[in-house]
């Protein structure tokens, strides 16, 4: 009976004890990179931010424990978005246009103004940058008008023209800010965008062009402007001027040299450099840390730029359109950004005041960022998920079909049976008959 039984329970196990091999359902890789960045973020904001915020604050530590109080609530920020279906931004994205426009319009009224820029406002003790979620909502909209329109946009003008009519009214309220920066990054999305939506190659070197012309008026005739474009081009012919910062933020670089003068070391952070801790991390950053530092910085925002590329790939391949051109957005979003950002504060390109993703200090910038690699996460996420369940509609119809060809084999056994069955029968009667004819 034993035997029995440990035979039965091995031919039990064998059947149904396998191995389950299951892939997670997030991409940890992201998370990981993602909080590295903010990592190296808070630890050089707390560095850089010290002498600045002992002076104004009589506390070193005050920019420090915003910035830390900025990444929890980016964090939880990411939280509640990464639960969100894609299904609910396919829907509300003009919605969100309103609310971008809504935004920037609001900031013109009833904005706070600093250093002659009026871009933030002011909800009790919350201050918000109505640029940044303007850019995440106007991406968010132009994937889902690429879906919708996605014929007109790659047969003829009209479909192509309407994204830009949008974009422009968005420009003219950002420039009325003024946000140039803002406006460059978003044009340059844009484009990327409608190129990878398969827009005709003229209409997009005709866009590249426009873009361009637009772009060197809006310098010309600002006067500040084209200061700081000469500034960027010969900043040492006025190095205490117009050229100061860009000189102060050239010296920390050369500073750095390749390993850094070590973690808190850095002299042009002791009120040398304007805007340390913010647009000018990176300068910080390279002083401190060196080439080695600035490298891994930006291989670490490489992937993540790459990871969303490859996230767009795999979602336009399963036919989920809007989740691909949203992931192609905010890769060339998270690229473009940082290398304006970088090549401002390396004196390659001029000065646009634009945040290095994920590490410059900034509320509303840290947390729509955060939001953004959540989309990210959720777009892998309903993509891993899909296809499971694409395979497991697949093993139960394989098991159906296993079932109706069981049934069907027994079938086949039973009508065998009761055929042999009758034939017996049949044959049991006609020996009867034999055996009564010989008896008669």
């Amino acid at each position: 009976m034993n035997a029995v039984t440990s035979q039965l329970a091995s031919l039990f196990s064998a059947r149904h004890d396998q191995p389950v091999h299951s892939e997670p359902v997030f991409d940890g890789s992201i998370v990981l990179v993602a909080f590295a960045l903010m990592a190296i973020g808070l630890v050089i904001v707390c560095s850089a931010s010290m002498p600045i915020a002992d002076r104004i604050h009589d506390n070193p530590f005050y920019f420090a424990i915003r910035h830390g109080i900025y990444l929890i609530a980016a964090i939880i920020a990411a939280m509640v978005v990464v639960q969100l279906p894609m299904q609910f931004w396919r829907v509300a994205n003009p919605y969100m246009l309103l609310l971008a426009i809504g935004l920037l319009v609001a900031v013109l009224l009833i904005g706070r103004n600093v250093n002659g820029s009026t871009r933030w406002l002011a909800i009790g003790p919350i201050t918000i940058q109505a640029a940044e979620p303007a850019k995440l909502f106007f991406f968010c909209y132009l994937a889902g008008y690429l879906v919708r329109r996605y014929d007109e946009v790659t047969e003829n003008l009209k479909g192509f023209i309407k994204p830009l009519v949008v974009f422009f009214i968005l420009a003219l309220l950002l420039l009325a800010q003024p946000d140039l920066g803002t406006v460059v990054v978003m044009l340059a999305t844009t484009i990327g965008l409608l190129f990878l939506a398969g827009a005709r190659l003229w209409q997009f070197f005709a866009l590249m062009f426009v873009g361009i012309l637009a772009v060197v008026a809006l310098i010309v005739f600002e006067e500040y402007r084209l200061r700081r474009v000469t500034s960027f081009l010969d900043p040492w012919a006025d190095p205490f001027g117009s050229g100061y910062q860009l000189t102060q933020s050239l010296m920390a670089y050369g500073r750095g040299n390749w390993f850094g003068q070590g973690l808190g070391n850095s002299l042009q952070k002791l009120e040398f450099l304007p805007e340390a801790h913010t647009d000018f991390v990176m300068a910080i950053l390279a002083e401190e840390l060196g080439f080695v530092g600035v490298m891994m910085v930006l291989m670490l925002m490489l992937w993540l730029v790459l990871r969303a590329l490859q996230i767009g790939n795999k979602a336009l391949a399963s036919d989920r359109p809007f989740d691909g051109f949203m992931a192609y957005s905010i890769g060339i979003w998270f690229s473009f950004q940082t290398a304006v950002n970088i090549g401002a504060s390396a004196g390659i390109l001029p000065t646009k005041g634009l945040t290095l993703p994920l590490v410059s200090y900034g509320g509303s910038s840290l947390i729509v960022m955060a939001v953004a690699v959540s989309l990210l996460l959720r777009i892998d996420f309903e993509l891993r998920v899909s296809g499971v369940q694409a395979l497991t509609k697949g093993v139960k119809a394989d098991t159906k079909r296993e079932a109706r060809r069981s049934k069907k084999q027994e079938a086949k056994a039973k009508v065998k049976q009761a055929m042999q069955s009758a034939e017996d029968m049949a044959e049991d009667a006609s020996l009867l008959d034999d055996e009564e004819t010989q008896h008669g």
